[in-house]
């Protein structure tokens, strides 16, 4: 349950053009006052995106607001977190190598004290450049944009501002399973083939990821939890293969745990009989 009275939310916007072009202050701008602190971007974890889905991480800030302003007046100022890579200025004036909010509410904490939640917005698509590239898999800064309105509705001031805090963005990968022979004689080897593929934001494909190590791992029929039997290496074409002994009924899975520029991938699990 959430604690004060909402104060200020902030509409979807689609594009990090948009909605630069909507919010980002001028680039020589006065200091508003306002303090935004104790930014959480995804939780602390990274980002993965991968071709087409769109991805709403979620986000949290405190706001401050400076003498003559309040909490009960919301229209009068606005401040938010954003991701950018390169010139601050660059990326929130053209929208390249920006990623904006899709949306946040703020919560009154008291007059000048203010919980805000939301989530930013990353939109894969071609039409979009928020992941045109794959060197877009790297660590993203944060800055944040503050602005101060006139009572008239007229831009007093506003300013961007950069953090210490940062975000990874990682490219989503999948993985493939598939046991045989399907049941199988008690003792009898199991072949377990699957395949490795990741994102490739240049392309909006996924790619075979060649050179991986991967887990193989299994769950006895009724039991809670896998355990790792065996590993191997991706092949040129990201395929996997290992042989194991049919002992008892259960499920095969590969798992890859991912790298800096890469999110974890789980294959769906693959039941064998043993009789």
């Amino acid at each position: 349950m959430k604690t004060g009275r909402r104060t200020v939310a902030v509409a979807t916007f689609v594009g990090a053009l948009g909605l630069s072009v909507l919010h980002a202050p001028a680039a020589q701008a006065a200091d508003t006052g306002i303090t935004v602190s104790s930014i959480v971007i995804n939780k602390g974890k990274p980002i993965v995106v991968g071709t087409s889905k769109e991805v709403e991480p979620p986000i949290s800030f405190n706001i401050a607001l400076p003498s003559g302003y309040s909490t009960a007046d919301a229209s009068r100022y606005d401040a938010f977190p954003f991701l950018y890579r390169g010139s601050m200025t660059t990326a929130a004036d053209t929208g390249e190598n920006f990623i904006g909010p899709g949306g946040y509410t703020c919560y009154e904490i008291d007059s000048k004290h203010a919980r805000c939640e939301g989530n930013l917005y990353i939109d894969p698509h071609p039409s979009q450049e928020h992941v045109d590239s794959n060197s877009d898999a790297t660590t993203w800064k944060v800055g944040v944009s503050l602005r101060l309105w006139k009572a008239d509705g007229g831009l007093k001031t506003g300013e961007r501002e950069t953090r210490s805090t940062t975000a990874q963005l990682k490219r989503a990968a999948k993985a493939t399973t598939n046991a045989s022979p399907e049941p199988v004689t008690k003792g009898k080897p199991i072949t377990v083939t699957g395949k490795v593929t990741r994102a490739n934001w240049s392309t909006k494909k996924y790619d075979a990821y060649s050179g991986r190590t991967v887990s193989l791992q299994f769950r006895a029929k009724g039991a809670e939890t896998f355990q790792t039997v065996k590993k191997a290496t991706t092949s040129s074409t990201g395929g996997l293969k290992a042989t194991v002994t049919a002992s008892v009924d259960g499920y095969y899975r590969w798992v890859y745990y991912g790298n800096s520029t890469t999110g974890v991938a789980t294959s769906a699990a693959d039941y064998v009989d043993v009789r």
